[in-house]
């Protein structure tokens, strides 16, 4: 054999076992006895074999290929979760196709077809918002897993960010720090992640015998909406020691409106924004505490996931991912 490379004739040969189980073994496939693998990964050892990846997917009927597909043609989500799903794919050395729908029916069906001629092994779909989406599985003949935007189909396998829960911790950090007089100012009210930020605003606040000052107010997910609703809210609710905001760009609309009306933050108001987009969150004066959606972790589990799926071991569901509280100078406690 001086010369050549082996093959997984030659391992099969030395290991006394079909071609087929000698695949099996390397590819880690569960239906292999553990007597069998090893000594199918003794011989592969001993004759130094490297399995070429392209008979590596003929064997194995995979083509170590898979789609990412986005509707986030802004990037703001759904970048973070691609980056998290690359990270994932890239460690199983898997090559990563991205298409982008950018919101498109009729592109992602183009992007769909495209991606199955290439014999992809499964698909990321992920979403532009965490509101629901209609389902691509159904009709595919490839495992799909679905990050940040859900599927409509509870059989499908989604991962969304626990929005509930997330502000939840965000109003408990607000009770922690001995603040009693606390608003809500958000999105718009067709975006699950804004309802979805009420429903923890609201259990928090039960939880801690706490009522709301004033009622939510929501808007767009803008800084000239986050000034305006200080503007309403200081002057109807005048009062008030905290503010929760449903996005960054809200609270530092918020934090600049507090000080034109001569409040100042933490000292007189805490605020609290969501996301983490640190080019906000870090930049705004004070520096804001915030809700992180980790979705890098997000992604990262949804391509283990498809993994999963791929090797048959589908999760189906909508699973949340825990967030986490950023603490920064926008709520410390007062001096």
């Amino acid at each position: 054999m001086a010369g050549r490379r082996a093959t997984i004739n030659d391992v099969a040969s030395l290991a006394g076992v079909s071609i087929a189980t000698a695949s099996k073994a390397l590819n880690g496939r569960q239906d292999v006895r553990a007597s069998t693998r090893q000594r199918v990964l003794a011989a592969a050892e001993e004759l130094s074999f490297q399995p070429n990846a392209l008979a590596r997917g003929l064997l194995s009927g995979q083509t170590r290929t898979v789609g990412l597909l986005t509707s986030d043609s802004a990037g703001r989500f759904g970048i973070p979760v691609l980056l998290g799903a690359e990270d994932a794919f890239g460690a199983g050395e898997m090559a990563v196709l991205l298409c982008d729908a950018r919101g498109d029916a009729i592109r992602e069906q183009h992007h769909l077809r495209a991606l199955l001629s290439r014999r992809v092994d499964g698909l990321i779909v992920v979403g532009e918002s965490t509101n629901p989406r209609s389902s691509v599985s159904r009709d595919l003949p490839v495992p799909v897993v679905y990050a940040y935007g859900p599927s409509e189909d509870p059989e499908d396998v989604s991962f969304v960010p626990d929005d509930v829960g997330g502000a939840a911790m965000a109003v408990q950090h607000l009770v922690a720090l001995g603040r009693r007089r606390i608003a809500h100012v958000t999105g718009p009210a067709h975006y699950k992640a804004a309802r979805d930020r009420v429903e923890g605003v609201e259990l928090a606040l039960t939880e801690a015998g706490l009522t709301q000052a004033g009622e939510t107010l929501w808007g767009a997910w803008s800084q000239r909406w986050g000034r305006h609703a200080a503007e309403m809210l200081l002057m109807s609710q005048p009062e008030i020691d905290a503010v929760f905001c449903g996005s960054d760009q809200i609270a530092a609309g918020f934090v600049e409106g507090a000080r034109e009306r001569g409040r100042r933050v933490p000292d007189d108001i805490a605020v609290i924004g969501y996301d983490n987009w640190e080019v906000l969150s870090t930049e705004t004066r004070p520096a804001l505490t915030t809700v992180d959606m980790n979705l890098e972790l997000l992604g990262r589990t949804a391509a283990q996931h498809l993994f999963a799926a791929i090797d048959g071991r589908a999760t189906p569901g909508v699973h949340r991912m825990p967030c986490q509280l950023v603490i920064r100078d926008s709520t410390a406690s007062s001096s």
